[in-house]
């Protein structure tokens, strides 16, 4: 497995390359946005990891960029420090797949790079792959949301899903938003015993 890292830090590229090849994948560094669009062409990855904040193409333009030269929907993961939910949706919105918050951890990454390889090759095996990623939604991470959910049988947070199925967060709130627009999943509000009241999210 290839894995393109794009990040204008030198100290992370070298950090998160480590990662990739203790975890068995041969990482593809590139500086920049120009040089990560260049690389995508040439050395077709299985997997981008990008940088958010990077001088002259940031992170959206690259992933941007990569959409309109990728047929296979490679999965991409974007790296930052901006927890905004407005800033995931934008990012979705342009192709991105997924999000790590930065100072990841070695194991959570591993585990976001499979959890996205393994989304990827369910994409494939999918009739209505044009049609879910015209929307923005992945079917193959839907699916990934709602067989947990189904495994739980009882409602839960937008907190316990996200630790369920290893997806960031933002992820997961955009697709159970959707699915809740869809009549697929219905929102509780759990007033509980201390603090403040949660929305908890069952199946229908």
């Amino acid at each position: 497995m290839r894995i393109l890292v794009i990040d204008d830090n030198e100290d992370i590229r070298f950090t998160i390359s480590e990662i990739c090849e203790f975890a068995g994948w041969t990482p593809v560094l590139a500086a920049n946005g120009f040089e990560g669009v260049e690389l995508f062409k040439t050395e077709k990855p299985n997997l981008v990891l990008v940088d958010y904040h990077m001088p002259m193409l940031d992170g959206m333009e690259t992933v941007e960029q990569i959409r309109k030269l990728d047929s296979n929907y490679v999965p991409i993961i974007v790296l930052t420090v901006d927890e905004r939910q407005e800033v995931a949706d934008e990012f979705l919105a342009l192709g991105a797949t997924d999000f790590a918050l930065k100072p990841i951890k070695a194991p959570d990454l591993i585990a976001r790079i499979k959890v996205n390889l393994r989304i990827a090759q369910l994409m494939k095996l999918e009739s209505e792959y044009a049609e879910d990623t015209a929307k923005g939604i992945s079917g193959a991470t839907q699916r990934l949301i709602t067989d947990f959910m189904k495994e739980k049988g009882e409602p839960l947070t937008i907190e316990e899903i996200t630790a369920g199925v290893g997806l960031a967060y933002q992820t997961v709130h955009r697709y159970l938003m959707n699915m809740v627009k869809a009549g697929k999943v219905i929102s509780i509000c759990d007033y509980g015993k201390v603090g403040r009241p949660k929305n908890r999210y069952k199946l229908v």
